[in-house]
């Protein structure tokens, strides 16, 4: 998934899905998942937290930590490693611009405006401005670059989610709908719009506009979707506020929206490593449940005043969100690798995929920041809302730098020039 947004993300197209999918939108509020025991067994753990014990064996992170953490060198393609200037003519990569070359684009851009509060920056997922009072406007644009069935939901809640994270009820959509010339068809292109119309339906939000054409410019359909939303001065939370001594806790799982995108995408190659039907059918499932939207769960943070900073683990997955993070607030991070949430299935298809899932595309789970005597409260009000959670870390200083550890030893916390998934075969 491509999604470009205030952060500077670019990224390249992953295919059409190889399985089936619902033909109605099914967005609901949070509940334990119903997935098959075989496929998702930590569902029966959420209830007696399975998530807040990293030596829970199925969370162990032995599957994944010894056999795909460095699985490949992920920096080997990154813009860092060579100088801004020499570097002018290159062909760029797919995956989130280099730091330093999002720096220097954002430069060329005015945003000078009064009213702007929270401009383009790395790590940040929306724009914030001065409206009405102490009421805030909070807008994002999110394209998605990979044709599935579901791709109307996909639009949405990408943006939904950047709102949130920020405390922003999302009220408007403009959806930009670009259909391939020579392979779009009636009946998919209304079902896409019937799908897009029941999520927004179901959100409580209303399309005030857009742009809809067929063109030779794309190979697959694209929406490139604008959010906006509104939030309280008092409940605005940015990636920008962690401080040093705040603890980073994780809710939900990763990486939701990788595993969910393997099932389809991958589907022939994961049967021949012994899949069965049934279970790729359950992972596939996992856009609808537990569901890629953290709506529920920011919000709630936001709402309660104890978040510090808030932020959406997309492209790049959780690994590169926490780089992300640190980087909207010039602080370092120290991350204990082995409790970030990845249940044992969900190690399985990244591995049998080849894929690191600390750096796999991870829509569904939510970094949040907070000052150590409000973590067990923060915690407490997500398990009431069924989400789980777990504290994977705690800010330091910006001199500190970011380091991890594995098995009490420390190692380099990954940062990947590229999401995963942009590894797997074209399509």
């Amino acid at each position: 998934m491509s999604r470009c947004r205030t952060d500077g993300i670019a990224g390249r197209s992953v295919g059409s899905q190889a399985g089936s999918s619902p033909n109605s939108v099914r967005i609901r509020r949070r509940r334990l998942p119903t997935l098959s025991p075989r496929l998702h067994p930590v569902a029966a753990g959420r209830n007696r937290g399975s998530h807040e014990r990293s030596s829970d064996p199925e969370c162990d992170p032995s599957l994944w930590s010894d056999d795909l953490l460095g699985l490949h060198d992920p920096l080997k393609a990154s813009d860092p490693v060579v100088p801004v200037d020499a570097a002018s003519s290159r062909v760029l990569p797919p995956g989130k611009l280099a730091p330093e070359r999002l720096a220097r684009v954002l430069n060329l851009l005015p945003a000078s405006d009064p009213a702007l509060l929270v401009g383009p920056g790395q790590g940040e997922d929306a724009a914030v401005l001065a409206w009405r009072g102490s009421e805030l406007l909070v807008a994002t644009s999110d394209p998605i670059t990979f044709t599935t069935d579901d791709i109307g939901l996909y639009a949405l809640t990408v943006g939904l989610n950047d709102l949130a994270v920020c405390g922003a009820e999302p009220r408007w959509f403009l959806p930009t709908v670009l259909l391939p010339a020579g392979q779009a068809t009636v009946p998919e292109t209304e079902h896409m719009f019937q799908q897009l119309g029941e999520a927004c339906t179901a959100a409580g939000i209303s399309v005030v506009g857009g742009h809809t054409e067929v063109t030779d410019a794309v190979r697959r359909t694209v929406i490139s979707g604008t959010m906006l939303g509104t939030v309280d001065r008092k409940h605005l939370v940015a990636t920008a506020g962690a401080q040093p001594g705040d603890i980073l806790l994780l809710a939900g799982w990763c990486p939701v929206e990788a595993v969910s995108i393997l099932a389809r995408t991958m589907h022939r190659p994961l049967l021949d490593q012994g899949w069965t039907p049934a279970e790729l059918d359950d992972a596939s499932q996992c856009l609808y449940e537990p569901g890629i939207s953290i709506r529920e769960p920011a919000l709630a943070a936001a709402r309660s005043g104890l978040a510090t900073a808030m932020h959406d683990p997309t492209e790049g997955g959780v690994a590169t969100a926490m780089h992300e993070l640190a980087a909207a607030s010039n602080t370092g991070l120290e991350v204990d690798l082995d409790r970030i949430p990845i249940p044992t299935f969900a190690a399985r298809i990244c591995r049998d995929c080849g894929l690191d899932p600390l750096g796999c595309i991870a829509s569904g789970s939510l970094l949040c920041t907070c000052r150590p005597g409000d973590a067990d409260a923060l915690k407490d009000a997500w398990r009431d809302l069924g989400w789980p959670s777990v504290q994977v870390g705690r800010v330091t200083s910006p001199e500190a730098g970011l380091v991890a550890r594995h098995r009490g030893r420390p190692v380099p916390l990954p940062q990947f020039a590229a999401d995963e998934l942009t590894r797997l075969p074209a399509a």
